[in-house]
This record gives C-alpha cells, sequence and structure tokens, in this order.
C-alpha cells in the first residue's frame, strides 16, 4: 500500500494555547503546584503554574472538545456525547458514553462524575466503574451553571437559560428549592469562601452575591458586559474578580461593596476562564484569543499586572519563514497584524514582535487591542540575520498598503522605519507587492504595483534609488531575487517579463519574455536557481548566471501559494490551491512526492537543514512541522507515474516535542502517583558494582604519600630552640661533659613513634582482624579502614608485615577481609586502592607465602570490573553509532 507521502510525516503542531473552553484550575500535592489545564482543539495543555511551562499535551480526541473540568486526580474532557478521564494528563483511564445528546456541563463530585445533557438529563457517573450511579430529568429549565455548594451534602445548584435555579439532592433525586433568579439567563456560578453564599454571575452583566440557605441577596455588582466568569481571593483579603466577553477583568472590593480595580483588554477576545491561585494573590485567565495570562496583585493599591503569558496568533498566519541559519525559529505573520516567532525545540521559547501600528506611543497609551493606528495584515516579509544585533532585519508588506516596515528580531518590536518614497507620498491605491533584502542585511528591495522597484537602506531607512528610467515595468511586481553577492537583481512582473537588473548601478543587463504573468518568485542563493510561480499554474526554473529556463513543471491544477527549495537544492516543494503538496526533484525534472492536505497550505517552508517542514493552512491558528523522513530513514525516491494518485495526509498532532507528553514532568503530577521502588546499594550489588562515595582525598593518594611528604618537607628544617634542663645531665668520664641529644635520633624517634607503638602493643585494627576472621564477619574492617585518614591507614598496613610487629596470619586475614568485600561488589575503589598499597608494601613477603598467593589468586578471579566494563563498551559502542549516523 502506497504511503501518503515518501518523504515527509507530520510532527507536531505549533502555537495552539488555548480556545473558547473554560480553564479548569488543580492543585497537584506531589508537585507543590498549580497546574492550569486549557483546550486546544482536540487535545488539551497542561501548564505548570510556577513558570507557566507546558508540561504535557493529551492524546488526541475524535472532535473538538466542547467541556473540560478536573480534580486532582483526573482531568475530564467531553466530545459531543462522550466523557473522557484523562491521568497524567495524557494516559486515558475511562470513557463515559451517555446519551445521544452531547454534554453541556461537567462537574467531579468525589468519586462521582455530574454530567448534565442537551436534552436536560443530569447523570451522575461512577468514576471508577464507568457506570450511572443517578438519573435525574431537570424540567422546565434549560441548564446553564452548575455549582456543588460547600457543605452542601449531596447537592448541587443549577443555573438555568430561563433564569431560575434549582438545589437538587442527588442522593434522593429530588428538587429541594427552586430560586426565583433575577429575570436574566445564569452565566455562572461560584462558592464564596463563606458558608451558604455563592456569587451568581448573569448574562445582562449583573453579580449576585446569595446566601443560598435563606434566600437572600447579600450584595449586588454591574458591569456593561455579560459575565463569563468570578473567582474569589482566598489570601486573606475580600476581594472577586470577574470577566466579560469584552475581555476585560472588573475587580470587586466586597467589603466596600464596590469596584475596586479594572484592567480594560486584558485579551484581545471574550475571557473564557478566570481563577485566582489558592492562598496567592494570582490570577490566571485564558481566552479565545488563544492565550492564557497570569496576573499578580503586588501593588500598592493591590492592583493588578501581567505577570506571564503564553500565546500564539489570534487569527491565522499568513506566512511562514524559517529564521536564521540553524533552523530553530519559524517567524509567522498573522492576521491579526503580529509578527512572531516560534521555536520547534521549546515553547517557552516563542515569542512575539509586536503589532505593526502606524503610531506605537499611542498603542502603548491606548492598548493594543484599541491601538487606532493598527496597520493592515502582514502579507509578506523576509529576514536577514546576519545583523540583527545592529539594526533592523526584517522587512514586511502590509495587505492595500503602500508602507514597508522593518522590524528588529533582536529587539523583538517593530522598527522606526516605514519605507515609502516621495513619489506616492499622499497618492492613493499605491500598494507595495514583493520586497527582497540583501544577504549583508543593508538594503531592502520594494516592488510595487505600479511597476516601479526601489532600493533602500534598511539601517537608516534612506531611499537609495529606483530601477529602471520611470518604472522598472509595465504592470506590477510580483517577485522579486537578489543574488548572494549583491550583484544581480532580477525582477518579475505582470507584463510577462523576467528582468535582470545590476545591484550597485540598477541598470538592466538583460530580460527574458514569458508566455504569462508572474505570481511568485523565489531563488536559492547558494546555487542561483530561480523558481518562477506563472499564472497558469505552471513553474519554470531559471539559472540566472545564463539567464535561460532550465526545468518546467506545468501539471499543477490550481495557482501556487507558496514554494520553497531543500537547502541542497535538490528539491522544490510547491503547494497549490487545490490542496496539494509537490516535491520536484530538479536534476531529473520529476515529480518524487505528491500528498493532499486539508485545509489548503497557503505558505510553505523548508529548515536550513532540511530536518523540517513548516506549514501553515486556511483557517488555522496553528504551525505544522513535518519531519524530513530521508534523514533517518532509507527512502526510495522514485519518479511518480503519470496516473498517480495521491492521498490525503493528516495535520500532524498537537503534542509536546512529537510525543503524546512529557515524561519526565508527567512522571510526579499525580497525588496517587506510583514511583518506582527505591533501591540501597546492597539491593543492587547482585547486577552492579557500587562505590563508597568517600572523597578521592581518602584512597586516591594512598600509593603517593611518601611522594607527597617528601614533596611537602620543608627545604629547611625548622629549628626548635632546644630548653634546658633544671639539672643538667653530665657524662661521666676523665673530663665531665654536658649531655647533649642528637638531632638526628630526635627526629628517628619521632617519625617512628606510631611505628614502635604499634609494634610493641598491638593496635585496635589488629584485634579487629582477629575477630573478624573468627566471626566471619568483615564489615567492620571495613568500616574502621573508612574511619581512617590516609596516613593512619599507610601505618596500619604496614604494620601488618613480620618485620614490623606483625604476622603472616595477619596478612592473610587482611586479604581475606578484602576478598569478602569484593564479593559484596560494594566500596569498589577503596578495596582496590588498600590491596594496591598492600602489594607494594608487602609484594616480597607475599611472594614468599604459598597462602597469600592463593588468596591473591583468588581475588584475581573475581570478575567484577569486566561485568562494569562490557556495559560501559556497550553504552559507548551505541553513542558513537548515533552520533556517526547523525553525522
Amino acid at each position: 500500500m502506497n504511503k501518503p507521502s515518501k518523504i515527509f510525516v507530520g510532527y507536531r503542531a505549533l502555537g495552539f494555547v488555548s480556545n473558547h473552553v473554560p480553564l479548569s484550575l488543580r492543585y497537584i500535592i506531589q508537585r507543590n503546584e498549580n497546574l492550569v489545564v486549557t483546550a486546544v482543539g482536540k487535545a488539551f495543555h497542561t501548564y505548570g503554574c510556577n513558570r507557566l511551562n507546558l508540561l504535557s499535551v493529551s492524546g488526541q480526541h475524535p472532535d473538538d472538545i466542547s467541556c473540560l473540568t478536573s480534580d486532582a486526580y483526573l482531568v475530564y474532557t467531553a466530545v459531543k456525547n462522550v466523557i473522557y478521564a484523562w491521568k497524567r494528563g495524557t494516559e486515558l483511564k475511562h470513557t463515559y458514553k451517555g446519551p445521544s445528546e452531547n454534554v453541556l456541563l461537567l462537574l467531579p463530585f468525589g468519586p462521582h462524575l455530574i454530567a448534565i445533557y442537551e436534552n436536560s438529563t443530569l447523570l451522575v457517573w461512577d468514576i471508577k466503574s464507568e457506570e450511572i450511579s443517578i438519573e435525574i430529568s431537570l424540567s422546565n429549565i434549560s441548564a446553564s451553571a452548575i455549582l456543588h455548594p460547600s457543605t452542601y451534602l449531596n447537592k448541587v445548584l443549577i443555573g438555568s437559560q430561563e433564569g431560575p435555579l434549582q438545589l437538587w439532592n442527588l442522593k434522593t433525586s429530588k428538587l429541594i428549592f427552586t430560586f426565583e433568579g433575577w429575570g436574566s439567563p445564569v452565566t455562572v456560578l461560584e462558592q464564596a469562601p463563606a458558608v451558604n453564599v455563592a456569587a451568581i454571575g448573569l448574562e445582562c452583566g449583573d453579580i449576585y452575591i446569595h446566601n443560598l440557605k435563606f434566600d437572600e441577596t447579600i450584595m449586588k455588582f454591574s458591569q456593561d458586559w455579560e459575565v463569563t466568569g468570578i473567582t474569589f481571593r482566598t489570601d486573606g483579603l475580600p476581594i472577586m474578580a470577574s470577566s466579560s466577553t469584552k475581555g476585560h477583568i472588573a475587580v470587586w472590593d466586597l467589603e466596600k461593596k464596590r469596584l475596586h480595580s479594572e484592567i480594560r483588554d486584558a485579551h484581545k477576545d471574550g475571557i473564557s476562564g478566570i481563577q485566582f491561585l489558592p492562598k496567592e494573590p494570582l490570577l490566571i485567565t485564558n481566552s479565545k484569543d488563544n492565550s492564557i495570562k497570569m496576573w499578580i496583585f503586588d501593588l500598592p493599591d493591590d492592583g493588578g499586572h501581567l505577570l506571564r503569558l503564553r500565546e500564539g496568533h489570534s487569527h491565522p498566519p499568513t506566512k511562514v519563514r524559517f529564521y536564521g541559519n540553524n533552523g530553530k525559529n519559524i517567524l509567522s505573520a498573522g492576521r491579526d497584524s503580529t509578527l512572531r516567532s516560534f521555536s520547534t525545540e521549546a515553547d517557552n521559547l516563542n515569542k512575539s514582535l509586536g503589532q505593526a501600528s502606524y503610531n506605537r506611543k499611542a498603542a502603548k497609551r491606548k492598548g493594543v487591542r484599541n491601538d487606532p493606528g493598527k496597520m493592515s495584515p502582514i502579507v509578506d516579509f523576509v529576514s536577514e540575520s546576519t545583523r540583527e544585533k545592529d539594526w533592523d532585519n526584517v522587512a514586511a508588506v502590509h495587505s492595500n498598503s503602500n508602507l514597508v516596515t522593518t522590524w528588529s528580531y533582536d529587539r523583538s518590536c517593530m522598527g522606526s522605519h516605514k519605507l515609502l518614497p516621495d513619489r506616492f507620498k499622499g497618492m492613493k491605491n499605491i500598494e507595495a507587492l514583493s520586497l527582497q533584502i540583501s544577504a549583508c542585511g543593508n538594503f531592502v528591495l520594494i516592488g510595487y504595483n505600479t511597476g516601479h522597484l526601489d532600493k533602500y537602506n534598511i539601517q537608516s531607512g534612506i531611499h537609495r534609488g529606483s530601477y529602471g528610467s520611470d518604472t522598472a515595468h509595465d504592470g506590477s511586481i510580483r517577485g522579486i531575487a537578489l543574488d548572494g553577492f549583491n550583484q544581480l537583481v532580477v525582477s518579475g512582473g505582470a507584463d510577462k517579463l523576467l528582468k535582470f537588473w545590476t545591484f550597485k548601478d540598477r541598470e538592466e543587463i538583460s530580460s527574458l519574455k514569458l508566455e504569462h504573468s508572474i505570481s511568485k518568485m523565489i531563488i536559492h542563493r547558494e546555487n542561483a536557481m530561480l523558481a518562477v510561480a506563472l499564472d497558469n499554474f505552471s513553474i519554470i526554473m531559471v539559472d540566472i548566471e545564463s539567464k535561460r529556463i532550465v526545468r518546467k513543471f506545468s501539471d499543477n491544477e490550481g495557482s501556487i501559494s507558496d514554494m520553497t527549495f531543500s537547502p541542497d537544492c535538490r528539491w522544490l516543494v510547491a503547494a497549490t490551491m487545490d490542496s496539494s503538496v509537490k516535491t520536484w526533484d530538479l536534476p531529473s525534472g520529476r515529480l518524487i512526492d505528491w500528498f493532499i492536505v486539508s485545509p489548503i497550505c497557503i505558505s510553505i517552508a523548508l529548515s536550513p537543514s532540511g530536518e523540517y517542514l513548516a506549514t501553515a493552512h486556511a483557517g488555522s491558528l496553528g504551525i505544522y512541522l513535518w519531519a524530513n523522513s530521508t534523514l533517518y530513514a532509507n527512502v526510495s525516491l522514485h519518479p511518480l507515474p503519470l496516473d498517480y494518485d495521491p492521498m490525503p495526509l493528516d495535520l500532524p498532532l498537537i503534542t509536546l516535542d512529537g510525543k503524546a507528553g512529557d515524561s519526565d514532568e508527567d512522571e510526579a503530577m499525580e497525588e496517587d502517583e506510583t514511583y518506582p521502588e527505591f533501591k540501597s546499594p546492597e539491593q543492587i550489588s547482585d547486577e552492579l558494582v557500587t562505590l563508597s562515595l568517600l572523597p578521592q582525598s581518602h584512597w586516591l593518594n594512598l600509593l603517593d604519600l611518601d611522594t607527597i611528604k617528601l614533596r611537602n618537607k620543608p627545604k629547611e628544617p625548622v629549628q626548635v630552640p632546644k630548653n634546658a634542663p633544671f639539672f643538667l645531665p653530665v657524662v661521666t668520664g676523665l673530663k665531665p661533659t654536658f649531655f647533649v641529644e642528637k638531632e638526628e635520633d630526635w627526629r628517628k624517634d619521632s617519625d617512628q613513634s606510631k611505628i614502635l607503638q604499634v609494634m610493641q602493643h598491638g593496635s585496635e585494627f589488629f584485634k579487629l582482624l582477629e575477630k573478624s576472621n573468627a566471626s566471619k564477619d568483615y564489615n567492620s574492617v571495613m568500616e574502621c579502614l573508612k574511619a581512617l585518614s590516609p596516613s593512619k591507614i599507610d601505618v596500619e598496613i604496614r604494620c601488618l608485615g613480620p618485620e614490623s610487629g606483625g604476622s603472616l596470619e595477619l596478612m592473610e586475614y587482611f586479604l581475606q577481609a578484602m576478598h569478602e568485600t569484593l564479593k559484596t561488589n560494594r566500596n569498589f575503589e577503596l578495596v582496590h586502592s588498600y590491596l594496591a598499597l598492600f602489594l607494594q608494601i608487602h609484594y616480597e613477603t607475599v611472594a614468599s607465602s604459598d597462602r597469600l598467593k592463593q588468596i591473591l589468586d583468588e581475588i584475581h578471579k573475581r570478575k567484577s570490573w569486566e561485568a562494569l566494563q562490557e556495559k560501559i563498551n556497550f553504552c559507548l559502542c551505541i553513542g558513537n553509532y548515533a552520533r556517526s549516523a547523525v553525522i
């Protein structure tokens, strides 16, 4: 069976953060961290609130998630009429299939899960058994919100679209009480910190703090927009926050019963969910503008400001290109007039270059959302990383605009230049259509619908001249190419001409007449190959050095939306408006890969390393990465037959680093997580050798103690003045003289004092060896040696010999202790150091004793190191093979 694509395999999707489904907040004891869960289409993300970093991405659901909630153990999602329970955010544990109607609301209820369906049916599921415990038909209301009031055993409060609220006892399946409501649909129900009190948000914008026990309204607040979320601070301050469909956050003071502060335009679109973190002054919100934000309330007036955020494009991207030469970052322009950078390695490296604006200062004062000078969406851009640290290095063309804006990738902001020739100032119906930046990063070329081709210095924004006497082309310029040496400029226009110009003098060299108008152009600077897409859906390859057509591909059934070269200029990949993505082999001129993808691919780019293909699709907020399988697999790329029928290929899934989740982070996410059993050194000694974990100074220099002492010995001995005794000793003789002790004898006695003491009286170590040999338990011997200093170890081992006060039996006991320790596979480095020192000192005595040689032969037969060496060699072999395969 043929594969949809022989070259490209779906890897992952970038740029998805949140959608219209409200977030869910959960606290994990094992992590000591709050986690926030957001839905992103057919999957959900789990973020850690400490750094707002992405921890895991769930598996794919059959359809988009419509409802989401969680508790400390599981995350619950609903897709149509099916409910899924996920563990660790990635493992599907339970599936609950109820009525044919879709699920509206979910609420964890201890060991049960409450679900309300579109037919006003309330089901209580047993989480573990996946069976229905209770079924209740909600009469006369259409449920819109649900709450379990604190301390209300087996009871839930249900808000309705009609306005009334109902309190149900689930155990008896009876309606206890009906609250009349306030004549507006209930959108939010939230438990207040006080018992018997709940906050009720209405579609009209009113918020009621209501006492459920006495059915009395304690206080009322009003905002101008529909209430989408309510939350309370639990760190001691009487503060409530509410969100709206306009993206505003209202902070209410419950003691003074008035508005405390307001965060206007917190999101570009309506806020889906809002939650205060337990016992912290932190507020987290999500919105369908594809963002989640964390706000901190630490200002002197207890006001809030933005602390952290994760966001993507709020409107579909229009163009994607890899930035730089390493292929780790993707620049994308969206219909939200923003320019963003997405990392292929880690989501926390994503950044925004800002929103295009005619007046950036006014945009900062009034807010990005309310910017009166917001520019039209970016439809084309070019970048060059050569001088990114020095000045702006990105230029962008906007739809229906004559201005070309500059951007700085390094400073992540819009530049100060807006490139426009003086001839166009005050004129209408002038549009910039195409542009190109030089390889040196100093110049940018811009083509207009009037046929003008202008050159600018991107550093200063100064106009450096125009190409042609009046206009470069009779029609609009739709493509510009510039070689890598700033020698040759190629322009293509609607007049069916491909013109070649000198870059510096701006003089026309020659032109090439084509059969149809040019729609797009891209160049591979290293190989001087130019791909030109024509209006008749065909693509021609032009060698800009010989200035002739070398290849032609005319078997397309739709207009060319975008093209890209492989890094070695062997392939040309093109996306067409008939949902096709085709790959041509340029040396043979044959089609080698063809697949169909939906929605239509509108932009495409291959990474400089050839590792990834990035695509953007109509109506989708994300950027999709495809892995190049020829880099890691043997792929036979034969030309496709003429009657080849392409197969559809699904878009890459929303995953984390190409996997279903981050296993390293997931291990400790659940409170009931089962950890691998800890194994002590004693437990793994059957498989591996273990070290003592003592510092190297304890055993590494045992063989070099004499050298160290000699090195540390002062060149001139310290002169110690001798105290004359009260009674001077006298040497008797014919001529009595005073007795003076010789210095050599004094030093000799000092150096040998320890050894002489051991020889005369024995040592505790000797007694320990004898005791251990009698009991055959040598652990105490090793513990004693580990407690001694290197110099004392040297003395004790030296004294084992018969010439130093020891005996052959003590030497035998010592070797036997070392042998038994080796059998346990513990203290590996210590045993070998002690044996090396023993043989260095007593090699002559050992050579003359058959018993000692027999014990050493038994020690030599121990293959402890060989087993470890085999495993190390295996790991080194695998590592070298993997490294050579990558290179």
